[in-house]
This record gives C-alpha cells, structure tokens and sequence, in this order.
C-alpha cells in the first residue's frame, strides 16, 4: 500500500519489477542474466550545460584501456601537484567542475576522467574491478599523484581494490573518499530489493561476480579493506542524510579503519557534497 511517506515507484521500475517478476517464474537463468546486464550498465546521462563549462578550460587527452580508451582531462597542467579526481556510477569527468575549478586555482594539476563505459569513453557495461583498473591505468599515465578524490562507486573502485598509486609499496600522500559504500554485499541487497528479484536470483549474481573476479563481495568491503589502503592520509566525508548510501555504513567504515579523518555533512545528500564550497574548503586544507 503506498502511504504519504512510501511515495508509488515511478511507472519505469514498476515494468522492471514486472519484467523479473516474469523472467524469473520462466528461468532463474534469464532474470540472472538480464540482472547482470542492467547492474552493469551504466545510463549515458543526457549532457547538461555546465558541464561543457565546467571542461571548456581543460585539456583532453586519451588513455589506452584494454581495446579501447579512456576520454580524460587536465587542468592547470604546471601545477606542482597532481589530484587525480574520480566519479562515481553514472557520472563523469564533467561532474567535477566545481572541483576541479577550485583545486586549480590552488595551484594543483587537476586530472579527471570518464570511467570505462561512462561519458566519451570506451564500452558499454563495467564492474567494480574494472572500474579500479581504469583508476590504475589513469594513474599510471599520469603520475606520480599526490592525491585522490573520489565519490560513490568510484571511491569503491579507489580503496576496494585497492588501487596502487606511485608505484607497488608506495604510500598516496592524500586520499578522500565522498559518500561510498561500506558493504559490498549490501550494494547487491539494495540492488535486488530495487527491484525486487527473487533471491535465487539476487544469490546468483553474487556468486557469478565472485566467481569471475576470484574473490569474495565482502573483499571489497572499505569495513574490511579500508585499514589497508596505502595511504598516508584519508579523509571520509559522508552526509548524514544520503540518500544513495547510508550514514550508518560510513560510521562502520569509520570504525574499522584507525586512524581515518571521518566527518559527517548535513543536507547535501549524495551528489550535492561533490560540489559544496564547505566541502571544497575541507579538501583544500586536508590536501595540504
């Protein structure tokens, strides 16, 4: 029953409700297999335009990626410093701008990138360790690093992995992490619960994922991993009422990892952070 506080779903994700529904009461195989390739699908979202804005003072250049490339641009190209800046699910390089406006105008060397099968890049489906490849292949091109900023689903690729900036054994200066997942396996549960799939099926994606990459979901977890990352630094900045990932998988995050800067924001949201003058001033000073 939809109630004043549980608004109806939007009539798209009903169908798709429906059309698992169907696929599954046929085959467990096929709701699996279109599952998968929904989950890693990313939407090409229309162009806005401040988006062409906020790239018109930037440089674009490529990076090879497996057959084919990642769209990447630079800002401020004689800063003495690079931050490497890393989107998130369904974003791109352009979703910076504030960001990356503002850390130029410190004086660091700015670069940001389309994630594989996001933006002007290379294909059409991803997952979370290719997403961390394509980081490890950005930074290899464009290092050494000083620091990373990453949000949502690309801080998860970043620290998940984790991935090896300035060479294997070398510590990043500087890390910051926006809004990511603490689980893994609870990014499946929201999925599946989105969408209602049975739980044969949402089981199935689980097992097919950790088959096919050799490690478990929960490897990936930041409460699991997170103490690992070879950082010098980390910075976690999260709003307290996101409604993408919960507050309370950051506050887990927090407490699993010694020794990370953890602080909470109010009334940004998911996105909103990625752009927030405050925010920036936090980065700003922690990159120092």
């Amino acid at each position: 029953m939809t109630t004043a506080t549980t608004p109806a779903p939007p009539p798209a994700l009903k169908l798709l409700r429906l059309k698992f529904r169907l696929l599954a009461a046929v085959s467990t195989t096929l709701a699996f297999r279109s599952a998968w390739r929904l989950f890693t699908t990313p939407r090409r979202l229309p162009l806005k335009a401040w988006e062409t804005a906020a790239l018109a003072g930037a440089r674009r250049f490529e990076v090879a990626f497996g057959s084919g490339q990642l769209v990447a641009y630079e800002w401020n190209p004689a800063g003495a410093r690079t931050v490497l800046l890393v989107h998130g699910w369904e974003h791109r390089a352009s979703f910076w701008g504030a960001m990356a406006a503002g850390l130029a105008a410190t004086g660091y060397r700015v670069v940001a990138f389309d994630g594989p099968a996001h933006g002007a890049s290379s294909g059409r489906r991803t997952t979370l360790p290719q997403f961390g490849a394509a980081i490890q292949a950005v930074a290899d091109a464009v290092g050494p690093i000083w620091g990373v900023v990453a949000h949502s689903f690309g801080a998860a690729a970043t620290a998940g992995l984790p991935v090896q900036f300035n060479g294997e054994g070398q510590l990043l200066p500087r890390l910051v992490l926006l809004s990511v997942p603490g689980s893994t396996p609870a990014v499946f549960g929201r999925f599946a619960e989105l969408l209602r799939l049975p739980a044969q099926v949402a089981a199935r994606m689980v097992r097919f994922a950790e088959a096919r990459h050799g490690r478990t979901s929960e490897s990936y977890s930041l409460t699991e991993v997170g103490h690992q990352v070879p950082a010098a630094r980390a910075l976690l900045l999260h709003d307290q009422a996101d409604e993408t990932i919960p507050f309370e998988e950051a506050e887990a995050i927090a407490r699993s990892w010694p020794g990370l800067d953890f602080r909470a924001t109010t009334g940004l949201g998911h996105n909103r952070i990625m752009r927030d003058p405050g925010v920036l001033g936090q980065i700003e000073a922690f990159l120092r």
